[in-house]
């Protein structure tokens, strides 16, 4: 098989070319509902310590929240 699209390589580009044009045709007849989700869920915490430097922050505040 392989044979076959090496010894046409105008075929085979062609072929290609149209399965990247039906590929982007069909992103726009697909419902938005099935677009995969492609967005990780992430956490965010936020804490704070007024008045103090960063190394106490990062010491006091972020290791143990990290824990």
């Amino acid at each position: 098989m392989s044979r076959f699209f090496i010894s046409r390589p105008i075929f085979a580009s062609a072929l290609a070319i149209l399965m990247l044009v039906v590929g982007g045709l069909s992103m726009f007849s697909l419902p938005i509902a099935l677009f995969p989700a492609i967005v990780p869920p992430t956490v965010q915490v936020t804490a704070g310590y007024p008045g103090s430097s960063a190394e106490v922050v990062s010491r006091v505040i972020t290791t143990p929240l990290e824990q």
